[in-house]
């Protein structure tokens, strides 16, 4: 397995590392950090310079950030040009054989725990594979493995797959696996009963989902179910217990295009009061 962290020489690209080293070490992965930088447009300098001085500055940057990592991790780092930055980071990922991408907030238009930049704007709405967003301060963080993951589960078409993946991702792991299913997001996909109505169904639904999936669940498993509601999807996931070293999994919305990656307005707003990290999977 290998995790590629598309990496910045800001607070942002030193959380997306910490949170690549960490889930390297609880998956068994090898971690590959890079750089994409755009290319030389200017007639200024003779060609080739530019960037040269690029290379030389990314290299440092690289540097500085693989100091004190841990010996325990395969790690290695990479330099690619590319127009755009977050087509870039995707042919480097997919080159690499990388099974998902790692990134940092770096400000935008995401209040709470994280917040996304441009570019990981447009990895959200358009990748091929999982993107992992580390909260803003994760560096900080003293947890080396992932404790528990978490998975937002709703009733659309796509829930059995990312189930799939986060049993997947949990034995791999060897880590609990917490599956929620939140009563606010089957309401704003057009639920139209009373709160009541919509609670019953949420509930029915969990268990009809975990009583299917225990007939092919491995028999060391460790998979708890966890209905919660309230009166929009912020207050629902405040509800919820987390700590340091959980990560929750979401599905792209049913915009998403085959394949690819669309950050729906759940997770979005999820996004708004989490702390932890989130992975995004792609559409089918």
């Amino acid at each position: 397995m290998r995790l590629y962290v598309a990496y910045l020489a800001t607070d942002g690209g030193a959380d997306a590392v910490a949170l690549g080293v960490r889930l390297a070490r609880t998956m068994s992965a090898q971690l590959d950090i890079g750089m994409v930088l755009p290319p030389d447009r200017s007639a200024a300098l003779h060609s080739g310079d530019f960037e040269d001085v690029l290379t030389s500055q990314a290299t440092d940057w690289l540097t500085e950030a693989t100091v004190g990592l841990p010996d325990d991790i395969e790690i290695r780092t990479h330099i690619a040009f590319h127009d755009s930055a977050a087509e870039g980071i995707i042919t480097e990922a997919q080159r690499l054989g990388a099974d998902a991408i790692v990134v940092g907030g770096s400000g935008g238009g995401i209040v709470g725990g994280h917040t996304l930049g441009s570019v990981v704007t447009e990895l959200v709405h358009s990748a091929p594979l999982p993107i992992v967003l580390a909260p803003r301060g994760l560096r900080r963080s003293k947890v080396t493995r992932v404790r528990e993951i978490t998975c937002a589960l709703g009733t659309r078409a796509g829930a059995d797959t990312l189930f799939d993946t986060a049993v997947a991702a949990s034995q791999r792991a060897q880590v609990p696996l917490r599956v929620v299913s939140l009563v606010a997001l089957d309401r704003a996909a057009g639920y139209r009963g009373s709160p009541e109505e919509a609670l019953a169904d949420a509930t029915r639904h969990a268990h009809e989902r975990l009583d299917e999936a225990r007939s092919h669940l491995p028999a060391d498993a460790t998979v708890t179910w966890d209905v919660v509601d309230g009166p929009t999807v912020e207050e629902a996931v405040n509800k919820l217990e987390w700590n340091d070293g959980d990560l929750i999994m979401v599905g792209s919305s049913r915009l998403a295009a085959p394949r690819r990656l669309f950050l729906g307005s759940t997770a979005a707003k999820m996004l708004r009061v989490l702390q932890v990290p989130m992975v995004v999977t792609p559409a089918d």
